[in-house]
């Protein structure tokens, strides 16, 4: 498997806070059968100054002491890029990264507000040459008012990756719910850890993969978290790896909706019919 989204490098965030975390984290991802993982720390100006050259030099020296402790797992660079003015030119500069230095790159809009130009910053990105990679649209607070918005990018080439820990209700009730949904429109192309420790944000993708099989299928979990994610990491064009397909019928496992009521599959008026109702 192939994590794209990690905050496994010591000291640079919110992530790892020391070294020992880090190699903690690494055992993880190899106990769970990861083979290489994206180092993906925030850049958010005002937060967390980090550059490309600096999270370059601190994924090298980390893979050095992976391999000092004898922990088989490849790690490559890459950033949790907050959406900011020129971010195509931040790219190209060299201060935004991009993951493994391929065209895809992790794009994290605001979490409580959602920008007004988004689809055209995105767009933006798009005619740069490059693949942009919605972060965690499940787990943003405005996703009820703009799922539209969100429908319109993943049509339009902009890739959606959701959090594992989202299908296992860490985040709560409406994270799990638009996570399955998405899922069950065909609108997610990676699945990724977001992990940041080992105690509240463990790596967990081995997890996310069977509860995403149980929802979609094997073939398409596999896809979420080998076949896609290692087209990235190699720099293939979407055209070449599979694109994800709604379900041709409705997730039964929707058991909350975004308002966090629950609902049985097959009661009057539950969410299942509902989504049938919407789908027909």
């Amino acid at each position: 498997m192939f994590d794209v989204h990690s905050h496994m490098l010591p000291g640079l965030d919110d992530g790892a806070g020391d070294a020992a975390t880090s190699l903690a984290m690494a055992r993880a991802y190899v106990d769970q059968g990861a083979e290489c993982v994206a180092c993906t720390p925030h850049i958010l100006p005002g937060l967390y100054h980090n550059t490309g050259p600096q999270i370059r030099q601190a994924v090298a020296d980390l893979q050095a002491e992976l391999q000092g402790a004898g922990i088989a797992l490849k790690i490559v660079s890459g950033a949790d890029n907050h959406i900011v003015p020129d971010f195509a030119g931040g790219l190209k500069r060299g201060h935004l990264l991009t993951l493994a230095d391929s065209a895809y790159v992790l794009v994290e809009p605001p979490h409580h507000i959602a920008p007004h130009r988004l689809e055209e910053e995105f767009f933006q990105i798009l005619i740069a040459g490059y693949v942009p990679i919605l972060t965690h649209p499940e787990r943003l607070s405005w996703i009820e008012s703009k799922y539209g918005v969100i429908q319109r990018l993943a049509a339009r080439g902009v890739w959606m990756q959701i959090t594992s820990g989202s299908l296992r209700g860490s985040f709560g009730a409406r994270p799990k719910y638009w996570a399955e949904r998405m899922l069950g429109e065909g609108l997610v192309h990676l699945l990724a850890t977001d992990a940041h420790n080992m105690t509240s944000r463990p790596p967990d993708l081995l997890e996310g993969r069977i509860l995403a099989g149980r929802a979609i299928g094997a073939q398409e979990a596999q896809h979420l978290v080998v076949t896609r994610p290692c087209g990235v990491l190699a720099n293939m064009p979407p055209k070449a790896l599979p694109l994800p397909h709604p379900l041709l019928e409705p997730l039964e496992l929707f058991e909350n909706d975004a308002n966090g009521q629950t609902s049985r599959p097959g009661a009057r008026g539950s969410l299942s019919q509902r989504m049938r109702h919407l789908f027909g």
